[in-house]
């Protein structure tokens, strides 16, 4: 299917907007975002204009030895302290305004800073987790970050924010030091702590997809906002909305793997759409189809 409109400013751009509030209208939409949510909050994107090219751990570089783990856990902790203090942007805010409008059945969140949930949302898919819990590995008793960012602080008083932390959508940042940095353990078992996330390498919890596609079946319509689609959970998901020939809207700067599957693509900043295409739903009175 061809985009009707890729713009990116001015009346195209406005075109775009009104086009995308016609094939939502009076549907129950599914939404699926990914870093590009999370700008507006200060939390970078992975492929954004000016991003860094990173090489993130790996879940079995992380199992592999202590020093891989001092080297994660040391850079999370800095990198937490700028992700736990962000705060929802006016897009979150939007969306947590339209499902209590009813007109958004559900987000779907390749996130982990928990923006969402923060904002209001309550009919959330994090498919990639949240780093504000933590799990053991062994006994999988769960903790929350911030105690465990304080035991973090206790234990390492010598790790100190630099002048610039380089943070990552993941809330990591880079450490040069870091084979003095204590590491966390299990306080039940002993056993090696992981935040609740998704790392490379790892597969999306079977339980958390299902979630995820049960939302799309209970959908007329999605929008995916701020993803670039490369990673393939979120491919997955369009071609569900696809194959049930669900009108799809596609809302992020720049090119995207979906682009050409898209009923309508809009090549702009998430939160100042969404406003501008949630102003023409309710002025039009859009409301799901029973």
């Amino acid at each position: 299917m061809v985009p009707l409109v890729s713009s990116s400013s001015g009346a195209q751009a406005t075109l775009a907007v009104e086009d995308a509030a016609e094939v939502l209208s009076g549907r129950r939409i599914v939404v699926l975002t990914g870093a590009g949510m999370s700008t507006d909050s200060g939390i970078p994107d992975y492929r954004g204009e000016g991003a860094p090219k990173r090489n993130p751990m790996t879940f079995d570089q992380f199992l592999a030895s202590d020093s891989y783990r001092k080297r994660y856990w040391a850079g999370s902790h800095l990198g937490w302290r700028m992700f736990d203090a962000a705060q929802p942007n006016d897009g979150h805010r939007i969306l947590a305004e339209l499902e209590d409008a009813g007109l958004v059945s559900g987000v779907v969140t390749q996130n982990v800073d928990g923006l969402h949930a923060r904002a209001g949302t309550k009919h959330l898919v994090d498919l990639h987790g949240s780093m504000d819990r933590v799990n053991c590995l062994n006994c999988g008793q769960t903790f929350a970050r911030a105690s465990i960012a304080q035991r973090i602080s206790d234990a390492n008083p010598w790790l100190t924010e630099p002048d610039l932390v380089r943070m990552a959508p993941d809330g990591d940042a880079e450490v040069a030091e870091y084979e003095a940095f204590q590491v966390p353990a299990c306080t039940v078992c002993g056993g090696v702590l992981k935040p609740d996330v998704v790392f490379f390498g790892e597969f999306i919890p079977t339980e958390k997809f299902a979630e995820a596609s049960a939302m799309v079946a209970a959908s007329d319509a999605m929008v995916i906002a701020g993803s670039s689609l490369v990673v393939n959970s979120g491919i997955r998901l369009l071609e569900q909305a696809r194959r049930r020939k669900l009108p799809v809207v596609i809302i992020n700067r720049g090119v995207t793997k979906g682009d050409g599957r898209a009923t309508v693509k809009i090549d702009a900043g998430t939160s100042e759409t969404l406003r501008a295409l949630t102003d023409r739903l309710l002025q039009g009175g859009s409301s799901p189809v029973d």
